[in-house]
């Protein structure tokens, strides 16, 4: 952890919806003239699209049925807190990209002068000097394990955490549509990564500062058949801080501020689900104003 190089972590597991959190800290980084140094998780994988098929293969092969993205096998989790070391001394240190789709390979291909296709890694290089915070947003970003510890390095360490048939509804829904997997094959995927879902995503949320996790109020008990998404309206937030002192949580103010909230633990508001961007923003500014200041 650094005062004058702090790191900020959002993390949570495929289809929690960090990239809704993602946008609510740019907002507040874009507001506030902060530069941040974007790091995305999925660029710590070890694996390219190919290979992590042909891992999966053998591994099944083997007798093995849960190789995942989730697991340590799947990712470089020392490189990830070897970059969050070199940034909390330095302010720098090693980053890439993984390609997603064809147009993030052009993108970068043209940027780097390099030739990678999609489901590949750009080279690494060194994160653009004179930023005023490092942000992860991914996976893996409050892991701890043997022979690593990202969780230590970070200042503030943020969970998405959905109850979990909205996670898999969300899942199902975004790797259909955006892209084009089967829900036989989502499903299938979910059942493998179970077992490192439980051993290295869940334990995050007991290490993380403050958790997000969105309830829904309509039926979801079979997420394997939901049609529909629940909306923000349909849906509750809870908000858990594990130290409501270290964030200086000023539990009056935002019920003040947040129409329909209320407390349900010394610890933990509960706000209306379609209010959820509202409280991030609230809560998280003068958290970030404090991180600045302090540099």
């Amino acid at each position: 952890m650094s005062k004058q190089h702090p790191i900020v972590v959002v993390t949570g597991s495929s289809g929690a919806g960090t990239t809704f959190v993602k946008r609510a800290f740019e907002n507040i980084f874009r507001r506030e003239g902060i530069k941040p140094a974007i790091i995305e998780g999925d660029s710590f994988h070890s694996l390219s699209r190919n290979e992590f098929k042909e891992a999966v293969a053998k591994a099944e092969a083997e007798g093995n049925n849960n190789f995942s993205h989730f697991g340590p096998e799947a990712n470089d989790f020392k490189a990830l807190e070897s970059l969050f070391s070199d940034y909390s001394r330095t302010g720098t240190g090693k980053k890439r990209y993984y390609l997603h789709n064809d147009d993030e390979a052009a993108e970068h291909n043209k940027r780097l002068g390099c030739n990678k296709a999609s489901g590949e890694f750009t080279p690494w290089e060194e994160i653009e000097p004179g930023s005023d915070i490092l942000f992860y947003e991914g996976l893996h970003g409050m892991v701890k394990g043997d022979g690593y510890d990202v969780a230590s390095l970070v200042d503030l360490g943020v969970g998405v955490v959905p109850s979990v048939n909205l996670e898999w509804i969300q899942k199902i829904h975004r790797d259909n549509a955006e892209r084009g997997y089967s829900e036989e094959a989502i499903v299938d995927t979910i059942l493998r990564r179970m077992p490192d879902y439980i051993q290295h995503i869940t334990p995050q949320f007991s290490r993380t500062d403050i958790n997000f996790q969105r309830v829904p109020t309509v039926d979801t008990s079979n997420p394997f058949i939901a049609r529909e998404i629940p909306t923000a309206d349909e849906s509750f937030v809870v908000i858990r801080f594990k130290d409501p002192k270290k964030c200086n949580v000023d539990f009056p103010y935002l019920l003040n501020m947040i129409n329909g909230s209320f407390m349900s633990r010394r610890n933990t508001i509960v706000v209306p689900g379609g209010k959820m961007g509202m409280a991030m923003e609230i809560i998280l500014t003068p958290i970030i104003h404090r991180m600045i200041d302090k540099k």
